[in-house]
């Protein structure tokens, strides 16, 4: 349920009926707009309903919200929201683009990578010190020496650090050294770990998981959100389908599905979506043209040699044309890059 203020409502109104909702079990989320202020509740609406809320002055009408998902609902907040961390800014009209390897495999590289990435254009580095493999003998990331070089690459180029938490655990330990968390596919639905980074004080950039629906990924959104943070980004990299030609099947509907469902910035992934690095460019094309709020984009100066997704990462040079294509199809629909 949203309850409307009308704009005559003061602070001592405000705190008055947050209190008095409170003391029903219920939690108020105050939003402050230019014109109005409006109080998504979070709980049972039939205990709400027995309070005759239109009898306060202040209150000019009560909308009940129809999604399962509340706080990341248009219906409670209809701009999109901005994420900021350091010099990445996701939901604006310029595309931002998040680029970088996929794991993480020594200090001179990532900052070698690093420089090259935001020569061309990147407005943050991606790089995994965690990695959950298929394989358990598979590579699984350096861990903290992993952070202290992206921290360490940070420091050389200015470049925000976005990287994965796999663990409730590490929640604290990666949050020291990255400006973003990131929750991957597969653990979109890791309740425990959703509420954590919700409570970080870090933007979190949630994926969606390899067979969610988009009511799924927004209710997982909603567990990081209701910890008290708008800072949320939603992911589109791809789901599980018939077809083995590409890693997985980029849902380029979810794109505009979401942006018309929440407030959160959308982000494309189409290194994990296609799995296949001739196939990035031109669906990163598809997804800036669909309405993706950032693209987030495997670079690797050694494809041949990565220790993880080597065959989807794109070599520096593509990666600086890519930007510039990006940049002229975002003009084409009234944005930057």
């Amino acid at each position: 349920m949203i309850i409307v203020l009308r704009p005559s409502a003061t602070d001592r109104d405000i705190q008055k009926l947050v209190v008095r909702i409170r003391g029903l079990g219920l939690s108020p989320h105050v939003s402050r707009g230019k014109e109005r202020t409006v109080i998504p509740v979070i709980g049972d609406d039939r205990v709400l309903a027995t309070v005759p809320l239109l009898s306060y002055p202040f209150v000019e009408k009560v909308l009940p919200v129809l999604a399962p998902f509340k706080l990341v609902s248009r219906e409670f907040h209809p701009k999109t929201t901005l994420v900021r961390a350091r010099g990445l800014l996701v939901g604006s009209r310029r595309v931002a683009i998040i680029a970088g390897p996929c794991s993480v495999e020594d200090e001179r590289m990532i900052i070698r990578i690093a420089k090259a990435v935001k020569r061309a254009g990147a407005t943050a580095l991606r790089g995994g010190a965690f990695k959950p493999r298929s394989s358990p003998y598979s590579f699984q990331g350096l861990g903290e020496e992993g952070l202290r070089y992206l921290a360490a690459a940070r420091e050389a180029t200015g470049l925000a650090v976005v990287t994965e938490v796999l663990d409730t655990r590490d929640v604290g330990l990666v949050a020291r050294y990255a400006d973003v968390l990131q929750v991957g596919a597969r653990n979109m639905q890791n309740f425990e770990l959703l509420k954590e980074v919700g409570m970080s004080n870090r933007p979190v950039l949630l994926k969606r998981g390899l067979s969610a629906t988009l009511k799924e990924l927004l209710q997982a959104a909603e567990y990081v959100v209701s910890r008290g943070t708008d800072q949320v980004m939603v992911c589109e990299r791809g789901i599980r389908a018939v077809e083995d030609y590409t890693r997985n099947t980029f849902d380029l509907n979810a794109i505009p599905v979401l942006k018309e469902l929440t407030h959160l910035p959308v982000v494309a992934d189409p290194s994990q979506a296609t799995g296949k690095w001739s196939y990035v460019h031109p669906m990163s094309l598809a997804a800036v043209a669909a309405g993706a709020d950032a693209l987030i984009v495997e670079v690797h100066d050694r494809p041949e040699d990565a220790k993880s997704d080597g065959e989807q990462s794109i070599l520096p040079v593509r990666f600086a044309a890519l930007v510039k294509a990006v940049r002229k199809v975002a003009r084409s629909v009234g944005r930057t890059a």
